[in-house]
């Protein structure tokens, strides 16, 4: 992996400081004197880091005024939403809505899958959900959250449309952050690994009607899970 540059870095540290409330919307992020002081880095560096950030609409330049943190819905990057929601402070909120995103994209991409899923994918399936069940019975987070996360993996790729793996690779870093929260309660486990049977069974049916019907179940209790096992805790 290629190192990035410092210009990035500093970016990258501007947001750290911006995800964490530092600098909420709204308020003026301090000029280029005072951070290229706090980075330790020349004026010209800071002003390119802001620059990137302004290129992704987190920052706003207004003349006279100062430059200001836009709110989070104004943001064009992927990449720093999920920042913000895996490590921001309304982490409640950010949590139900990532499951609305999912639901959104992997009730459509399960439909897709039904109708172009191989047999090898299927034994695939089958295989992730025996591991989840005996990462429940070991009561092994870990692997449990793995065999999760690679099931869905499958069907995502199996949905023949490459833009919706495309679309979900920035999400599997706070997936995984999510999935091993909630995959901590025992009850939580228990009905993932129903709710993945039956979508197995839907998928290895090939009816696109049964697949999505059974994804957005899934969806829809991990929804209620999240609400009565964790947001309530």
């Amino acid at each position: 992996m290629a190192r990035k540059s410092l210009v990035g870095v500093v970016a990258d540290e501007l947001l750290d400081r911006i995800v964490a409330g530092e600098f909420p919307p709204g308020t003026v992020v301090p000029g280029e004197l005072e951070l290229s002081a706090k980075h330790e880095v020349s004026r010209m560096t800071v002003r390119e880091a802001m620059k990137t950030l302004q290129a992704q609409q987190i920052l706003s330049v207004e003349r006279g005024r100062g430059t200001f943190v836009n709110p989070l819905n104004r943001w064009a990057s992927l990449e720093a939403v999920l920042r913000a929601a895996s490590e921001g402070e309304n982490d409640a909120a950010a949590a139900v809505q990532l499951i609305e995103l999912r639901r959104m994209l992997e009730t459509g991409a399960c439909e897709l899958a039904a109708s172009r899923i191989s047999a090898e994918d299927v034994d695939r399936l089958r295989r992730h959900v025996d591991a989840m069940q005996a990462a429940h019975e070991g009561n092994d987070v870990s692997a449990f959250v793995e065999a999760d996360l690679a099931f869905h993996d499958v069907i995502l790729h199996a949905s023949g449309n490459v833009f919706v793996a495309v679309l979900f690779e920035p999400l599997h870093r706070v997936l995984e952050t999510r999935r091993t929260q909630t995959s901590k309660v025992p009850e939580i486990q228990e009905h993932a690994i129903g709710h993945h049977r039956n979508i197995l069974d839907a998928l290895a049916a090939g009816s696109p009607d049964k697949a999505r019907q059974a994804m957005d179940a899934h969806m829809q209790q991990t929804l209620d899970d999240l609400k009565n096992y964790v947001l309530e805790a």
